[in-house]
């Protein structure tokens, strides 16, 4: 990275964006939109590379393509999911919805397939940035108030956290937004369709796959016993929802 370049990034004032692909012509791409958005912005081309910002910079979203050299991008995504829940955008040329529920399944928020559209992946980003920022802005308000309790259940609001039986569970943004909306509608069946278009903030179309495989990963890290969920039910042909004495 040029000195030029280097003091143009790292001067933005607004969230961090790090961009992680080995193609240098996607990062120069990526790099002109999103900084004419007030971005700040940090350029890595391999997975390895990446964590080693994540070392010393805070980052608010991660773009992070698939296929890469040393570590690539289903790797990277697994270690930063162990210790960060950052918003990860995956980008790949494989563009099946296999590709696609396996980068879910791993921790991705999003799945943008190759070619793309930049300003479509701006707005994928943007939506990201609100969502994530939304569930963890620190708020001066009573503890009490964030407090969403089903049996040994506890969802922090407030602080974006989530305890079962006393034990703390990372979640990504995503499965915590899910696993929010239904707790705040208790006992009410939401569709998958209400659900994608609540989270994700665009058209359903064919993000059935997509809520399902994010209800799979929350069942995992929540659920005693994932094939009998206590906590979030399915209602066959109609959707899911949350229930359990508050």
């Amino acid at each position: 990275m040029d000195d030029i370049n280097c003091e143009r990034i790292f001067n933005m004032k607004k969230e961090t964006i790090l961009i992680v692909d080995d193609e240098k012509e996607i990062v120069k791409l990526l790099e002109i939109y999103l900084s004419n958005e007030g971005y700040r912005l940090l350029k890595a081309y391999d997975g390895a590379e990446a964590l080693r910002w994540l070392e010393s910079e805070e980052v608010d979203l991660i773009i992070l393509d698939v296929m890469m050299p040393n570590l690539d991008g289903i790797a990277a995504c697994m270690k930063i999911r162990e210790e960060r829940n950052v918003p990860i955008i995956m980008l790949s040329a494989k563009n099946t919805d296999m590709d696609k529920i396996n980068g879910l399944s791993i921790g991705a928020d999003d799945y943008v397939g190759k070619p793309f559209n930049p300003l479509e992946l701006v707005a994928r980003a943007k939506s990201q940035l609100r969502r994530y920022h939304q569930f963890n802005k620190d708020t001066p308000v009573s503890a009490d108030e964030h407090l969403l309790t089903f049996e040994d259940l506890v969802i922090d609001t407030a602080k974006h956290e989530v305890d079962v039986d006393n034990r703390k569970v990372k979640l990504t943004p995503r499965e915590f937004a899910i696993l929010e909306l239904l707790a705040r509608h208790q006992g009410q069946v939401l569709s998958m369709e209400q659900i994608y278009n609540k989270v994700w903030n665009e058209p359903f179309l064919d993000g059935g796959n997509t809520v399902m495989v994010h209800v799979r990963k929350i069942r995992e890290k929540i659920e005693p016993d994932p094939k009998r969920p206590r906590y979030v039910q399915t209602v066959w042909g109609v959707g899911y929802k949350l229930d359990g004495p508050s």
